[in-house]
């Protein structure tokens, strides 16, 4: 039983991040807006500080996850059908700290520092790869995966933490970051706009 319990857990896990895959690249980008959570997800991209409300996401999840938790148990009983809703839905959780903490913290680490690369790499310099917030696995699967370069980030655009007290790029960062200024090229303005 408990290890039946472990392993559904962790099918919970996987559970979530192909989930996330595929709601930001198939329902959130190729959809282009046609769909409220695209349109969610297209004002992300941007605005600066603009994240889905809380409620509009809970009015989501909670319906969701109780019918995929009914639908677990169901299919493979109480013991595997919980744990395995228990593994999604606390991924999940951790997805929506991750992705927040991403946009207003700094990195304080090597997988924050990677996370945030990544992430950031996909937001501002290829926003057809990186779609995986938490981990790159389904990006590499589906081949739209992208090794972060330099990730010019429009000034507009910049976290907060990315930047000194005089607007600066923070040095602790310039291998990473570059701040572009408002006059981008025609190639980087018409690439954003694959958005």
């Amino acid at each position: 039983m408990v290890l039946t319990a472990i392993i559904s857990f962790v099918i919970g896990i996987i559970g979530w991040s192909f989930t996330e895959y595929a709601m930001h690249n198939w329902y959130g980008h190729l959809a282009k807006g046609k769909n409220d959570f695209s349109r969610e997800h297209l004002m992300h991209h941007a605005r600066k500080d603009y994240f889905a409300p809380t409620g509009k996401k809970l009015q989501t999840a909670v319906p969701v996850l109780s019918l995929l938790g009914l639908v677990s148990v169901l299919l493979v009983g109480w013991v595997a059908g919980l744990a395995f809703i228990v593994g999604f839905a606390a991924t999940y959780t951790g997805y929506e700290v991750l992705h927040y903490r991403l946009h207003v913290a700094p990195p304080s680490g090597w997988y924050s520092r990677w996370a945030r690369k990544h992430h950031f790499s996909h937001h501002f310099n290829c926003p057809k790869s990186n779609h995986g917030v938490t981990s790159p696995i389904w990006d590499i699967v589906f081949r739209t995966y992208e090794r972060p370069r330099v990730v010019r980030v429009p000034r507009k655009m910049a976290m907060d933490w990315l930047l000194d007290d005089e607007g600066r790029l923070r040095a602790e960062f310039s291998a990473d970051y570059d701040v572009r200024e408002a006059h981008a090229s025609p190639r980087s303005t018409a690439r954003d706009s694959e958005l």
